[in-house]
């Protein structure tokens, strides 16, 4: 009988591809993949360290599953991801539940790893970061129609808040044909909606190629037969050019959404957050892209009380927020991290302070975000539809506008059944918050 393995992924879903690619390793050679972990013989946690609250997350859920020693089946704790490529000694030593500590290097000799860890060995398995597989296999855990698509690993911006340059080594791309090879497999495989993920999508292609290629990329996997959606996140203000909107613009498979993770507005902030561009380059930027694609949704995240934040730049900020109005937006509260140059800047700002900052972004950003779905009401939209919630007897799922786990959804009446994974109109007569509500759009 094939032993069981279970696997709890965190963190963002470039992690969550290296997941997959594991997942695969392991069904490959025979092991049965279960979402019940109380039947698990091994259960591998793919950690996220990029900031302290995904550290302590992480952690909680080792604990949470070691438990599992106790009360299920579980005889291998093993532990991946940023988490473990960060602390791997701290790991090994101080959770004894532990067995097996992986770096991100290692990620391809799960196989063996699992195998002698499951024969009693309690091990560290170092390896250099640049080996871990760019391509291979998946295990979608995903729902059928979705999938991320990871071009490139690693990042070389150096922001100096950010660890990720240091767990993850330096920028580097797959190839095109890589891409589009990965990419039609998904599609056979079901998949619609097809998510480009790197540190920074628009940096794709320039190791390789000498110049940033996203939109030579882009043209290829338009061109994949099954392919419905394809949402670009993580591209950075510097990098957006002209002939990308502009096939966003023409192309209906690109779906009008950019996620562009701008961190700030006060130009003395972006300077020390080691940032390229201005505040005014930025919002030129949001004007330029809004003329070009009038139906665009940009997504935005941020970050208050970084060190030497004083009121007038959280003020610049805040009126920045509200005049910009960003469709989508996410503020975080600045976490100090270890071996990154800003937590060794003098002038920390108080840790509550940095939380009351987000917060009043975020109180700000949901009336934006309900102005905006106000005005969408009387109008159509394009639906993936993803489920039927018996509760409130209702079909969701979700528009163009948003994307999987961070965005929002819509709700629907629907007097006939609906498949997942397929595409209807929906009329929207409402919203709460974030989510809109409408009935479904039947065409006699």
């Amino acid at each position: 009988m094939s032993q069981k393995i279970g696997m709890v992924s965190l963190g963002c879903p470039k992690n969550q591809v290296d997941a997959e690619r594991m997942l695969a390793d392991l069904k490959a050679a025979d092991f049965e993949i279960t979402n019940e972990e109380e039947k698990a013989e091994v259960i591998i946690v793919n950690t996220c360290g990029f900031i302290e609250s995904a550290k302590t997350e992480a952690i909680e859920n080792i604990i949470e599953v070691a438990a599992y020693k106790e009360s299920g089946a579980l005889k291998a704790l093993i532990v991946t991801g940023c988490l473990a490529e960060r602390y791997k000694e701290q790991i090994l030593s101080e959770i004894p539940e532990v067995d097996a500590v992986v770096t991100i290097g290692a990620n391809k000799n799960i196989v063996d790893i699992v195998n002698e860890t499951l024969n009693g060995k309690k091990e560290l398995y170092p390896a250099d970061k640049l080996c871990l597989p760019l391509t291979g296999e998946r295990v979608l855990t995903t729902p059928f129609y979705t999938a991320y698509l990871k071009v490139a690993e690693g990042c070389n911006n150096r922001c100096s808040y950010c660890a990720i340059p240091d767990i993850r080594g330096n920028f580097r791309s797959l190839p095109i044909e890589d891409c589009v090879n990965e990419a039609k497999k998904l599609a056979e495989g079901g998949v619609k909606e097809l998510i480009v993920v790197a540190q920074d999508t628009t940096n794709y292609g320039v190791d390789i190629y000498g110049k940033p290629a996203l939109t030579e990329l882009l043209k290829e996997l338009v061109k994949i037969e099954g392919l419905h959606w394809i949402r670009t996140l993580y591209t950075y203000p510097d990098k957006i050019t002209d002939e990308l909107l502009e096939l966003i613009a023409s192309e209906p498979k690109l779906v009008p959404y950019l996620d562009i993770p701008i961190q700030h507005a006060s130009d003395k902030i972006l300077k020390r957050m080691n940032r390229r561009g201005t505040s005014a380059e930025i919002e030129a930027l949001i004007n330029k892209i809004r003329e070009k694609i009038p139906q665009i949704t940009l997504r935005t995240s941020l970050i208050t009380g970084f060190p030497g934040e004083s009121e007038e730049d959280f003020t610049l900020l805040a009126e920045f927020v509200n005049r910009v109005r960003f469709d989508r937006l996410g503020c975080f509260a600045y976490s100090a991290e270890e071996d990154t140059p800003a937590a060794e800047f003098p002038d920390q700002v108080d840790p509550q302070l940095r939380q009351d900052r987000s917060e009043n972004i975020m109180n700000d950003q949901m009336l934006i975000a309900e102005e905006k779905n106000q005005q969408k009401i009387g109008s159509r939209v394009e639906v993936l539809v993803e489920g039927y919630d018996s509760y409130i007897k209702c079909f969701y799922g979700r528009s163009a506008a948003d994307a999987p786990d961070i965005d929002g959804k819509v709700f629907f009446m629907s007097d006939r059944s609906l498949e997942v994974g397929s595409f209807v109109k929906v009329l929207i007569n409402d919203v709460i918050e974030y989510d809109l509500l409408g009935e479904l759009e039947v065409v006699e």
